[in-house]
């Protein structure tokens, strides 16, 4: 092959293994359905959390990964976004749900939405998910392969 074509198909190779990789995503399995999950699994992430973005699309959601199972508590602080926030703990059982979350933007006076038991991981997810699914304490939030299960 000449240079050009041997550059050519080099850089076709590297995009197509990249929009493979793009295109697997983390996901989660809840009640039936399957969400493309971004991974909040440091402080500085799961501070931010979905702040500042004016929509998640449907079938989308965050996952917080915390260090330890601790009662937990999230607040909506600069979040235009309604959601559900869930709580599980480190079977991945649902052991707690705020529903219908509506955004805040009253900076540090925006209330918090704490975890009825303590919870390793946090899921958000459009408001209404919850109930559109019929989602009850004690379902199951499986993971998929690219997801790290710690307290196991």
């Amino acid at each position: 092959m000449r240079p050009n074509r041997v550059l050519a198909h080099l850089a076709l190779c590297a995009s197509s293994l990249l929009a493979t990789a793009c295109a697997s995503g983390d996901w989660v399995e809840l009640g039936g359905h399957r969400y493309q999950v971004e991974i909040a699994d440091t402080d500085a992430e799961r501070a931010r959390g979905l702040m500042f973005r004016d929509e998640l699309p449907s079938g989308h959601g965050m996952l917080f990964i915390h260090d330890e199972l601790a009662p937990q508590a999230y607040w909506m602080k600069n979040t235009r976004i309604p959601l559900d926030i869930l709580y599980f703990d480190d079977q991945r059982l649902l052991v707690s749900q705020q529903r219908d979350v509506p955004p805040c933007s009253a900076g540090d006076r925006c209330p918090s939405y704490p975890s009825d038991a303590p919870a390793r991981y946090v899921l958000e997810l459009n408001a209404g998910n919850a109930a559109q699914i019929g989602l009850e304490n004690g379902a199951e939030l499986r993971f998929g392969p690219g997801i790290p299960a710690t307290g196991d």
